[in-house]
């Protein structure tokens, strides 16, 4: 049975710890490493998923090269990321990305293609979900008419929260407000279609950017698990 990994070390060099992922700072670029621990609600589980990280890792990797965006992504091969001597390069194989290091776009992209978790509840409050107003009479787990982009602030610690396109405006500005709306649906809608296809729905996923110069690229990790909700197509009704 394979080892839980839920936390890492890399002689000299400082880590900082995010709920699943421990991020290496390597000047102009970063090593994010996948481990097992499990993140939910916002809150790290004392409790971990055996290869859990690699899966992560690997489904990312998949997603960013399938979906032809400008994305962060360097490498996942360990033998080419220059670690310190003497690492145990079999515990970090298939659960580290290396990357560009850009400037975090502070906002988290949150596409909806049905209404589930937090925009359900907010629906049945006032019939709108971050401020879009959506038919009456949706049940839980229906599908929207269209897909729709709905933000979250990026919280450090505790909960993220749903906000209306208006106040990511007041954050980020309007012109980058509107190119991410636009990048995120249309990321969104080409990973529906190839989920789809192979009998997945994809209810909603978060999309995470950030700025190198004046590039816009897809970071963190990208319909995976830890940021989408899946379910199997043959079972929706």
């Amino acid at each position: 049975m394979s080892t839980i990994v839920r936390e890492t070390a890399l002689s000299g060099l400082p880590v900082k710890k995010g709920k699943v992922r421990d991020i290496y700072d390597l000047g102009d670029r970063l090593l994010l490493v996948s481990t097992d621990r499990i993140s939910a609600f916002d809150y790290v589980l004392p409790t971990g998923i055996p290869d859990k990280g690699r899966l992560l890792t690997q489904i990312a990797a998949f997603w960013f090269e399938l979906l032809d965006e400008p994305h962060h992504l360097i490498s996942t091969d360990v033998e080419r990321m220059g670690l310190p001597e003497g690492t145990d390069l079999d515990m970090f194989a298939g659960r580290s990305t290396l990357c560009r290091k850009t400037e975090v776009v502070p906002v988290e992209c949150v596409v909806r293609g049905y209404l589930a978790g937090s925009g359900w509840k907010e629906y049945q409050c006032g019939g709108t979900v971050c401020g879009i107003k959506l038919p009456s009479g949706l049940r839980e787990c229906s599908e929207l008419p269209e897909p729709i982009f709905t933000p979250a602030t990026k919280a450090a610690e505790g909960h993220d929260e749903n906000i209306s396109f208006e106040r990511m405006v007041e954050i980020v500005g309007r012109d980058l407000s509107e190119e991410l709306r636009r990048r995120s649906l249309r990321i969104y809608q080409r990973g529906l279609e190839h989920a789809r296809r192979r009998g997945i729905i994809v209810a909603d996923t978060k999309f995470e950017f950030g700025r190198v110069g004046d590039e816009l690229l897809l970071i963190d990790e990208v319909l995976t698990p830890d940021s989408s909700r899946f379910w199997p197509a043959d079972e929706y009704a």
